[in-house]
C-alpha cells in the first residue's frame, strides 16, 4: 500500500479538484444524497429490497461505490497521494462505514471476491491515519454513521 508520506504535489492537487468537480454533477450528487439518506442495509436481503437490480436506487448504489471505488484506485496505484485524499475526502470513509458490514455478502453473492477491494483497502488505511490523527475521533465518526 502506498504510504502517501511524499509531499503532495500540483498533479496531486489537480487531480483532487478534478475529482471533487465529478461529485458536483447532478447525477452523481442526486446519487450521493441518496446514498447518504438511504443507504443503511445490513444484510444482503436488505440490500436487494432496497436495490434491486435494474433500478434507480441500484444505478444510484453503484454510481457513489464506483466514484469512490475509483477514486480509492488511483491511490492504491500511486497516481494520487494517500494523505492529501485523507485530508480532503471523508465522504469515502463515509461510503464504506456503509457499506462494509453488507460486502462480505455482496462480494460471495456476485463471485467477486475483489468487489470493492481499492475502497476497502483505502478506507482501512485512513482509518489507520485518523487514529493516529486523532484518537477516538474515527470510533465517534463511525458510530454515528453506522448508527
Amino acid at each position: 500500500m502506498y504510504s502517501g508520506a511524499a509531499r503532495p504535489t500540483y498533479d496531486d492537487v489537480n487531480l483532487l479538484l478534478k475529482l471533487y468537480d465529478l461529485r458536483r454533477e447532478d447525477r452523481l450528487r442526486e446519487a450521493r444524497r441518496w446514498f447518504a439518506a438511504s443507504f443503511k442495509v445490513k444484510t444482503l436481503e436488505e440490500f436487494n429490497g432496497l436495490c434491486p437490480g435494474g433500478s434507480e436506487p441500484n444505478a444510484s448504489y453503484r454510481m457513489v461505490t464506483g466514484y469512490w471505488e475509483m477514486v480509492a484506485s488511483f491511490v492504491t496505484s500511486r497516481v494520487l497521494n494517500q494523505e492529501l485524499l485523507f485530508e480532503n475526502g471523508r465522504e469515502l470513509l463515509f461510503t464504506w462505514e456503509r457499506v462494509r458490514g453488507v460486502l462480505p455478502d455482496i462480494r460471495n453473492n456476485f463471485q467477486n471476491p475483489v468487489e470493492l477491494k481499492n475502497l476497502e483497502v483505502v478506507a482501512k488505511a485512513y482509518i489507520d491515519w485518523w487514529n493516529q490523527q486523532a484518537p477516538g475521533a474515527y470510533d465517534a465518526f463511525s458510530k454515528r454513521v453506522r448508527g
